[in-house]
């Protein structure tokens, strides 16, 4: 039974010991990939601030801003129209029932005269 004890023992310390090392080479490596991926942002970072400060690219931002204006411009003129056709249906919903206010007292007149 002590044998036994004591091959056990000897075996969980081994596991332990493997443990430890793939725990240290998980950090190693986690610790690698953190390095490889902030070098790499870095890299591409710099490319694309190169690419995007370039005067080709400088123009087409330019030209897509004023497009960007004119369709701005476009939707405020439709949205002024829209506006103005609101309006006028206002006015014209209220007029109508103006007047049939107006039809409905003189109907409420001749009634009570009749009576």
């Amino acid at each position: 039974m002590k044998n036994q004890t004591q091959v056990f023992a000897v075996h969980i310390a081994a596991v332990d010991i493997k443990n430890d090392l793939n725990y240290e080479e998980e950090i190693k490596m986690s610790i690698g990939g953190k390095i490889a991926l902030f070098l790499g942002g870095t890299l591409f970072g710099s490319a694309g601030f190169k690419i995007l400060s370039s005067k080709d690219v400088r123009k087409v931002y330019t030209h897509t801003t004023a497009a960007v204006l004119r369709c701005k411009d476009e939707v405020m003129k439709q949205a002024e129209l829209v506006q103005e056709s609101c309006s006028d249906i206002l006015a014209d919903a209220k007029q109508i029932n103006a007047d049939r206010e107006k039809a409905a007292e003189a109907a409420f007149i001749e009634e009570s005269a009749q009576v």
